[in-house]
């Protein structure tokens, strides 16, 4: 591929922050955030490097951006109707089911969040956010437990992390072309919380 800052401007597709961002997020997710260089991401947009400087201060802010469009999209999740008002169970199994949706929905970004090991700054923060999801997740499943709607012979805290381990492993095998969300979440539902109802 032509080097982006020999490229003839007439040839380069404009590019806006969000179009920067969808295919930084490509590229972190194929190469790895640590492999992935502002050159490399240039040369994926055919712009230049001072072009996305433009948009953004560093690889790291793109990080931050992307990141943070999927952990937002799913603490909004938690912050729904259906995920406050009513029986906990009932809340438990509204946030499996839109968190399925928003999977699928941020996929690219979902997976990217999932992948981060805290090697810098914002990953930090991202793994502590994750864990503030978790937390209040686990809440949920005390909550259904104390109600007599599951089982209260396991710990909240590891319901939680299989429930959310189950959910996050389709970011390796689950493509929206191949198949609806709601199944998935149908299917999700009926083997988690079915094995944990108390009758």
């Amino acid at each position: 591929m032509p080097d982006s800052a020999t490229m003839d401007p007439a040839t380069r597709r404009p590019y806006d922050l969000a179009a920067v961002l969808d295919v930084a997020v490509q590229e972190f997710n194929t190469r790895g955030y640590d492999g992935t260089s502002m050159g490399d991401l240039a040369n994926a947009l055919g712009l230049s490097k001072s072009s996305i400087y433009h948009h953004v201060p560093s690889k790291e802010a793109l990080l931050g951006l992307a990141v943070d469009r999927a952990l937002l999209t799913l603490f909004d999740v938690l912050d729904e109707p259906a995920a406050v008002q009513g029986p906990a169970r009932a809340r438990l199994e509204h946030v499996l089911r839109r968190s399925v949706e928003v999977l699928d929905q941020e996929l690219p970004f979902v997976t990217l969040l999932l992948r981060v090991r805290g090697n810098t700054q914002t990953e930090r923060h991202a793994l502590e956010r994750r864990r503030e999801f978790d937390r209040q997740v686990t809440d949920l499943v005390r909550e259904a437990m104390a109600d007599g709607d599951l089982r209260d012979d396991l710990d909240p805290a590891l319901v939680t992390r299989l429930l959310f381990g189950t959910v996050n492993s389709l970011v390796e095998w689950y493509r929206p072309e191949e198949g609806s969300a709601r199944t998935v979440a149908d299917a999700l539902v009926a083997m988690t919380l079915g094995g944990l109802d108390t009758t």
